[in-house]
């Protein structure tokens, strides 16, 4: 009864009042979510007239965890602080004794039984697990959501921002508004070396520069959650990340782009002296530090990049198509090319191999081709349209 009468509830909302944002932006759907097992996950493209059911809530959460992620402190309280295939991490406060934000988090289904040495953030206690796989519809199968998508509780005349200090109880409602910018990039090329650009590139062929890259990369190591995207694939991001698999479905290997600033987390210190870490620094850094979600690195860790992908979209006669419609990550040697296929051994007790600290030794430039509604003009992207298939 608990659950009929949320789902009831829910489905009387046909509009939420989102706070205005610095830019604007266009809503692409919203996922709301019944916290209590068996509470119904659905995804609605027309501002809450209609819902499709994605999945369901196998196990609800009341707690929160108050040792957050450290990256997840520079995203207001009541906003998506992490969009990944293999969890969405949700920001409800700060908690000054840590330096941390105090987190609850969505987890797919393969994450309530991790694999062994699973290295990547994870506080089961204060999830709400679901049956959607990793990768998936919500995780990165087309309708997940962007670092800074809003959160809403309740339904009816009783709906609010998820405010300051929110746990979540049992049969809340949850939704999320995902966004996009109303102008959004076709892709972001990254120069690998010390000093290069990292630019949005925009149709018609404008560009705009946002970073400079401190350090480049030139290797990869293992990094959890590229078990669960495919190659060439974004398999997270957060105010501290953006993370690229090199390796196949069900595979570990990747590399990470992460802000100067996360560069000295007490985490993070090892990114100066290992291969696989690039670091970037903003151009234009915001009057009230790095990590205003209003400036600073806005353009690579916040609002702009989410897993979108399908294990399909290289299959059937319009494999193109689906490459312009998903996020997709390519580099440019001798010319662009695919990312090239390079997977480790998931056993961490295992020392990385020699080659692996060199692999990318020979990449110029990475490119984030983001998706696209229309297919480009010509110039729209760099280098010429999209990957070739067999990636």
């Amino acid at each position: 009864m608990r659950i009929a009468r949320a789902i009831l509830c829910a489905t009387v909302v046909a509009w939420l009042a989102v706070p205005a944002a610095a830019e604007e932006r266009v809503e692409l759907h919203r996922i709301r979510l019944v916290n209590e097992a068996g509470g119904e996950i659905a995804v609605s493209r027309d501002r809450g007239a209609t819902w499709e059911r994605v999945g369901a809530v196998v196990r609800f959460t009341e707690r929160v965890n108050p040792r957050g992620f450290t990256a997840s402190k520079w995203v207001p309280p009541g906003r998506v602080a992490a969009t990944a295939v293999n969890a969405i991490h949700i920001t409800v406060g700060h908690n000054p004794e840590e330096d941390t934000g105090i987190v609850f988090s969505l987890l797919p289904r393969e994450l309530s039984s991790p694999p062994a040495g699973y290295a990547s953030f994870l506080s089961p206690d204060s999830s709400i697990h679901t049956d959607i796989p990793a990768g998936a519809a919500i995780f990165g199968g087309g309708e997940a959501p962007f670092v800074g998508s809003p959160v809403f509780v309740g339904c009816g005349e009783s709906i609010s921002p998820a405010a300051d200090g929110y746990t979540p109880a049992r049969g809340d409602v949850l939704t999320i508004v995902v966004e996009r910018p109303a102008r959004p990039p076709v892709a972001a090329v990254l120069d690998n070396w010390a000093g290069g650009a990292v630019s949005l590139l925009y149709p018609g062929g404008e560009r705009e520069v946002v970073a400079w890259v401190v350090k480049p990369v030139r290797g990869i190591g293992r990094f959890a959650g590229s078990l669960y995207a495919g190659i060439g694939r974004l398999r997270a991001n957060h105010p501290g990340v953006v993370d690229i698999s090199t390796s196949p479905l069900g595979y570990l290997g990747g590399f990470q782009i992460i802000p100067l600033a996360h560069s000295f987390s007490p985490e993070m210190r090892m990114a100066w002296e290992r291969t696989q870490w690039m670091i970037v620094a903003p151009a234009h850094p915001a009057a009230d530090g790095e990590w205003s979600t209003d400036g600073g690195l806005r353009g690579l860790f916040h609002g702009l990049f989410r897993p979108d992908y399908s294990p399909f979209d290289l299959q059937g006669a319009r494999w193109r198509r689906r490459l312009l419609e998903r996020l997709l990550v390519d580099v440019e040697t001798d010319e662009w090319r695919p990312m090239p296929a390079l997977r480790l051994s998931p056993d961490p007790r295992t020392p990385l191999p020699e080659w692996a600290h060199t692999a990318l030794e020979g990449v110029r430039r990475i490119r984030i081709l983001c998706p696209l509604e229309e297919e480009p003009g010509g110039g729209a992207r760099e280098g010429g349209g999209p990957p070739a298939a067999g990636q």
